[in-house]
């Protein structure tokens, strides 16, 4: 009975990716907080949203949409024109979701994992061949494929060698983008098929695709964007959330491999195969530098994020039953994604 429930709200989730969606109340479900109050933190959430060049935001929570909202694209920015390809059905902005797209490709890579096609363990070179980095050849055969999912390659964005693989975080997008390569290889087939076979179809995300970027965001050594929408973003952590289940009742990708993307690295307690993780004792940005504390104070410390650039968001919160999106250009407050939790806190309780 427990199982047949469970599938039961697959079935109603798979509902938030039709066309006639339509936002549930504001208050939370089971909320004891009067009326007035809900909607003054839902209204001072959303005014907040749109004052930090938000253009998509949807928050599902125990599977009932809290609020779905697309706002209009910022003006006289000069770089967001160039991650939008038009417009879904919905009205919703196609984006490509910039640096988010790590964590669908930590995916990929879990779904390949599962079907035998790779051993994180191994190196780099035994599955795209050698000679794909600058560093010595015996430098280069100790990167394993793990070290690269948890941007611990050694390597610099040049490819140069600068630490033994395994011994130093750093945010790596240039070498990152080799694992796209390597699912592919290992799969043998291209990566936009085993992507919309493994993951676009099963979880129903029928918005998102590999496109190629302009030359101007090519230049930074990952010249193909996933684009998508707030929704099919939602689908995807939806899927993480009921533990590799797709909204459909599929199997995306095993439980056990799905956990392994969560541990955290030995070289960042903060980052797990490519995504973010809070809770953690200290986390390392980006550039190297240490912070003590968790990613965000205010979000639940099982908090999981595809995080992107211009605060492109999917958090995924296991004990809360949430799924978080946001979408649009760079927000204007440089503590967003902590001003964004104190305000959602008083929205989900």
């Amino acid at each position: 009975m427990k199982a047949r429930s469970h599938i039961k709200a697959l079935l109603l989730g798979a509902a938030m990716a039709a066309a006639t969606i339509a936002p549930s109340a504001p208050a939370r479900p089971g909320a004891a907080k009067p009326a007035a109050t809900a909607d003054a933190a839902m209204n001072n959430l959303l005014d907040y949203l749109r004052n930090q060049n938000t253009t998509g935001f949807l928050v599902i929570q125990d599977g009932k949409v809290l609020v779905e909202k697309n706002f209009p694209a910022p003006e006289g920015d000069k770089q967001f024109p160039l991650f939008v390809y038009g417009k879904a059905k919905d009205g919703a902005l196609l984006e490509d979701v910039a640096s988010q797209q790590k964590s669908f490709v930590s995916v990929l890579i879990a779904v390949a994992i599962d079907k035998g096609l790779i051993d994180v363990t191994r190196p780099v070179s035994d599955y795209i061949g050698t000679g794909w980095s600058k560093a010595a050849p015996e430098q280069e055969a100790r990167i394993r494929v793990i070290d690269v999912l948890h941007m611990a390659s050694g390597l610099d964005e040049k490819f140069g060698y600068e630490a033994p693989a395994g011994t130093k975080f750093f945010y790596n997008t240039p070498v990152y983008a080799i694992s796209k390569r390597i699912v592919a290889a290992a799969a043998k087939q291209p990566l936009e098929t085993i992507t919309q076979q493994w993951l676009t179809e099963p979880a129903g995300m029928a918005n998102t695709a590999w496109r190629k970027r302009p030359a101007a965001l090519a230049s930074i050594g990952n010249d193909t964007g996933l684009v998508t929408t707030p929704r099919d973003t939602a689908l995807f952590g939806l899927m993480i959330l009921h533990k590799g289940v797709s909204n459909t009742g599929t199997r995306v990708v095993s439980e056990a491999s799905l956990k392994l993307m969560f541990e955290r690295s030995p070289t960042n307690p903060a980052y797990g195969r490519l995504w973010w993780l809070n809770g953690g004792d200290y986390m390392m940005g980006a550039m190297g530098n240490r912070k003590e504390g968790p990613l965000i104070a205010a979000a639940p410390a099982d908090t999981v994020a595809a995080l992107g650039a211009f605060n492109r968001r999917l958090f995924v919160v296991p004990s809360k039953k949430l799924v978080v999106v946001r979408t649009g250009a760079s927000a204007n407050d440089k503590d967003f994604d902590q001003q964004l939790w104190l305000r959602l806190n008083k929205v989900i309780g």
